[in-house]
């Protein structure tokens, strides 16, 4: 089984009133992009992209995004959920989403993550998460859904209620990137499945293809699952000049 790498790319250029932040996210199975247009308090504009989704109903899901206009910048990347029904939205596009928001709201220039689960072995891996070139987290992962070390997360199961005591025990920062890793480590398992042989999406109601009334129209994109296990630096490199606001439609 492959390792499951993930990167995320966040820039921002300010201005006097506000400013513009462009998020991009790519993984084994996703990549999406995002911009958003703030003033001092508030979201003015969004904008979203999907250029590689496993199931033909992604794309779809950026229209959600509009009804977050006008919402306020957060400290906090998951309180994006607050904002809105998180069910009815991509998870990936709402996640990237909320962590824009927050970086924009903290004032820096930059964030960017970097995730490896390299591949299990007896239920057990070690993952790792990069933010801003620099190590920030390693967990051992047991059983596939329990963290085992190093404290304050051994014992933690990644599933439910995980969330609830990262935001609650954590520090903001901490916080979200705890959240990124986790559901990187959630999703890494479905390298264990062939995703390509799965028709449509489940109607379990937790996302926007997963929405029981359009799951079975939402069809498996094949094919849409790549491998970088030996090419990480190809993540997100298609994102660049876009990110660097060096792109054609510039604004």
């Amino acid at each position: 089984m492959p390792s499951f790498i993930r990167k995320i790319k966040i820039q921002i250029r300010y201005t006097n009133n506000g400013g513009e932040v462009r998020a991009a996210l790519e993984d084994d199975y996703h990549h999406f992009r995002v911009c958003l247009h703030f003033d001092e308090n508030r979201i003015t504009y969004i904008d979203a992209s999907s250029p590689r989704i496993p199931f033909i109903s992604c794309p779809q899901a950026t229209t959600e995004l509009q009804g977050l206009i006008g919402s306020p910048l957060l400290k906090a990347a998951n309180d994006i959920i607050k904002q809105t029904n998180a069910s009815l939205h991509c998870t990936h596009l709402l996640d990237l989403t909320g962590l824009a928001l927050a970086a924009a709201s903290k004032g820096i220039p930059y964030r960017n993550y970097e995730v490896h689960i390299p591949r299990h072995v007896d239920k057990k891996t070690n993952a790792t998460l990069i933010m801003d070139n620099h190590l920030k987290l390693t967990w051992c992962i047991e059983d596939n859904t329990f963290i085992s070390a190093p404290s304050p997360y051994a014992g933690r199961p990644i599933g439910k209620g995980f969330a609830k005591w990262a935001r609650e025990t954590l520090s903001n920062d901490e916080a979200e990137a705890a959240l990124v890793l986790r559901r990187c480590a959630i999703i890494s398992l479905g390298r264990f499945k062939n995703l390509d042989a799965i028709v449509h999406a489940k109607p379990a109601g937790v996302c926007y293809a997963q929405q029981p009334h359009r799951a079975q129209q939402a069809t498996r994109v094949i094919g849409s699952t790549f491998d970088f296990s030996d090419n990480d630096e190809q993540l997100c490199l298609d994102d660049a000049n876009w990110l660097e606001f060096r792109d054609k439609n510039d604004i």
